[in-house]
């Protein structure tokens, strides 16, 4: 026997962190059922290589640095001599994460590229595999792409802005749209007031219409660009901004007592012919901010390299965007978008926390006391990807990972029919070019998303954090540290992260009340006709259901399939009865949560239909028996397939190679 030190005796070895693309079963299945296999094979390459890039050391290593050298404010607001001062500092790893997403065009994409309406599909794909490593630099990127969907959307299809206005607005969007690191800008979203957080009802800051003279040329934003200023002059107090950093914003503020609110676009940065100019020769003047000054920086449970600050605005200069008092209505373009992206970002880290979850599995050898086997003589040992139990909870939250997973990419799918209209198919399509998954009628498309936007975030970001905490358990103590020194690892750092999906761009509870009220709104005032959102919903559960129950579905599937189409009635019929969003205000989140289900449970059957295999049959089964489509579930429901078809559901079925081993590996164990 030798006694062990700080460097002898066991030293557990490194898991492997897989390129997610290939190593992540749910999201092959995922660009399967959504995307025509023509696009699969053009963006797989590329998509490849992106899974690839983020995995590599150099971007751990800036996130690593954008997680110790956080974001600060200069002399803590003031310079040496007491002047008050507003300059944010943040770090190298910060700064070099964002560049690398601005390269790969992670907003871009949506805008410069056409796969038609499955360009945000194509799009999301690559933000799901950025997400866990691009420190929260997609968070104010998320707002960089709302700015940029409601800026294209003036101008493309408002014919009243005046040529200086379509000027400033066509500068925003081209730098919102750019892949060049020196050109690309983000923008903030400044809504959130001291009065209430996603109630903008209450909201203090005031704007007014105070033009510069016509004898004197407005002062500009930037010299070279020679952009002006707006003529609107905007003061007040914005509580949370988290893109504190960006180059422009868009945010609310009041115009008049009797208006509602208004939205606004602004520069963050403005010329000052009076400051020194930066460099000999260069024009006179410098850059300060546009009438903004950072009150302090917020200190936060999670995404701490991201800079979120409290702004106090004084004659910030900004342009009208839209009508005066129809601000909630400009601004909820840009909270579909950023919805969609923390959905997305909960998915990128509950995706990576099951890839290294899986990985350690591959490398850690656990007991193999009361495992078949195990009573035979001897001490057996076996790698935690053949441990029965393991396997099971693994492959309990890879379930309800995929199901997550299925909802949000629908959400996507119905996003890109709404931005881009219906694929374009003809009789004389190849087989790659069919459409992979029938589109709603385009009068229900709207609606279908209008209730989708609110009802997806809602559930998905709710459920995310409890599921990577298990991820962080399966990793024992380890789970539970930062571990700066191999941040590949770093569960604890996404659970920290992802726990902020259910708070921001509407909590819970608000998304649940906003999801309500849309299934409840009717396009006939005397209420002569449901909801467009409850039609939309119905032709969903209706059609779907119809498609993958055929006459050679056997007898369990189809009474599976009889209860959610019986839930489903169920509850379309107590929202019908409910008259009014504030009788079923109390109980908005159940049923929320379970028209959420029943969707999931629609879409697994659609899953399995039209991609079968026994893994994901097995997975639509145990969804369905855990959220209660089953008769008899509890105790009186089994599970099928033992250890290898857990093993199949976490590693994919084309990783078991035989009973109990997963690929490159032999997992059965070793008696000591």
């Amino acid at each position: 026997m030798e006694p062990s030190s700080a460097n002898t005796g066991f030293i557990q070895k490194q898991p492997v962190i897989r390129n997610q693309f290939h190593d992540d079963a749910s999201l092959q299945r995922i660009t399967k059922l959504f995307l025509p296999q023509s696009i699969l094979n053009q963006i797989s390459p590329e998509v490849s290589k992106l899974g690839d890039e983020v995995l590599s050391q150099q971007i751990f290593d800036w996130v690593v640095d954008a997680e110790r050298n956080q974001p600060y404010i200069r002399g803590d607001g003031r310079d040496a001599f007491g002047r008050p001062t507003s300059e944010l500092v943040v770090g190298e790893g910060w700064r070099k994460l964002q560049e690398f997403g601005f390269k790969k065009g992670v907003v871009a994409l949506n805008y410069d590229t056409d796969y038609g309406p499955y360009t945000r599909l194509v799009q999301f794909i690559r933000c799901h595999l950025w997400e866990a490593s691009c420190a929260n630099t997609l968070c104010p990127a998320a707002m960089q792409d709302g700015a940029a969907r409601l800026l294209e959307r003036h101008l493309y299809k408002n014919t009243g802005l005046s040529p200086t206005e379509r000027q400033v607005f066509q500068n925003a969007y081209n730098h919102l749209t750019s892949r060049d690191p020196a050109k690309a800008w983000t923008s903030g979203q400044w809504m959130t007031e001291r009065t209430g957080g996603s109630d903008v009802s209450r909201t203090e800051t005031v704007a007014i219409y105070d033009p510069y003279p016509a004898s004197s040329p407005p002062p500009l934003t930037d010299v070279a660009e020679q952009i002006p200023l707006g003529p609107w002059s905007i003061s007040g107090f914005k509580w949370f901004s988290s893109a504190t950093d960006s180059q422009m914003t868009i945010l609310l503020a009041k115009t008049a007592p009797d208006k509602g609110l208004s939205c606004f676009l602004a520069p963050t940065r403005r010329h000052n012919p009076s400051l020194p100019s930066p460099t000999e020769g260069s024009p006179a003047g410098g850059s300060e901010l546009n009438g903004v000054t950072i009150s302090r920086l917020k200190r936060k449970f999670g995404t701490q390299s991201l800079p979120t600050a409290e702004l106090e605005l004084r004659g910030m200069r900004g342009w009208l965007v839209g009508e005066e008092g129809k601000g909630v209505r400009e601004i909820s373009t840009i909270l579909t978008i950023t919805r969609v992206h923390t959905s997305v970002s909960c998915m990128g880290y509950l995706g990576r926390s099951l890839g290294i979850a899986r990985a350690f599995a591959l490398v850690r050898e656990v007991s193999g006391a009361g495992v078949a086997g195990g009573a035979q003589g001897g001490r057996v040992v076996l790698l935690l990807a053949s441990h029965p139990l393991h396997m099971r909870t693994l492959a309990s939250v890879t379930v309800e990972y995929h199901a997550l997973m299925l909802l949000v990419y629908y959400t996507l799918f119905v996003l890109g029919l709404d931005e881009r209209g219906p694929p374009q198919t003809s009789s004389s399509s190849s087989r790659e070019d069919r459409i992979p998954l029938r589109p709603p009628p385009q009068e229900l498309v709207s609606p279908l998303l209008r209730v989708l936007s609110s009802l997806h975030k809602a559930y998905t970001c709710h459920a995310t954090p409890p599921l990577v905490h298990e991820c962080m358990a399966a990793l024992g103590g380890v789970g539970y540290l930062m571990n700066d020194e191999s941040p590949q690892i770093g569960v604890a750092r996404l659970f920290r992260d992802a726990c902020v999906g259910a708070i921001w761009e509407g909590t819970t509870d608000v998304l649940a009340g906003d999801t309500v009220r849309a299934l409840l709104k009717k396009r006939n005032p005397a209420g002569k006709r449901e909801s467009e959102c409850l039609q939309a919903l119905d032709w969903f559960v209706q059609t779907f259901l119809g498609d993958v129950c055929t006459p050679d579905t056997d007898m369990e599937k189809e009474h599976a399939l009889g209860r959610i189409r019986a839930e489903w009635e169920g509850l379309k019929k107590r929202i019908e009865l409910a008259g009014t969003a504030e009788q079923l205000l109390p109980e908005a989140r159940g049923v929320v949560f379970r028209i959420a289900e029943v969707l999931m449970a629609v879409l697994y059957a659609l899953d399995a239909a039209r991609n079968p295999g026994a893994e994901i049959e097995e997975m639509c089964r145990r969804y369905w028996a855990k959220k209660g489509f089953f008769e008899g579930g509890g105790c009186s429901w089994q599970a099928r397939g033992g250890l290898e078809m857990d093993q199949a559901i976490v590693y994919g079925a084309g990783n078991v190679t035989a009973p109990g081993q997963v690929r490159g590996q032999g997992l059965r164990g070793s008696k000591l």
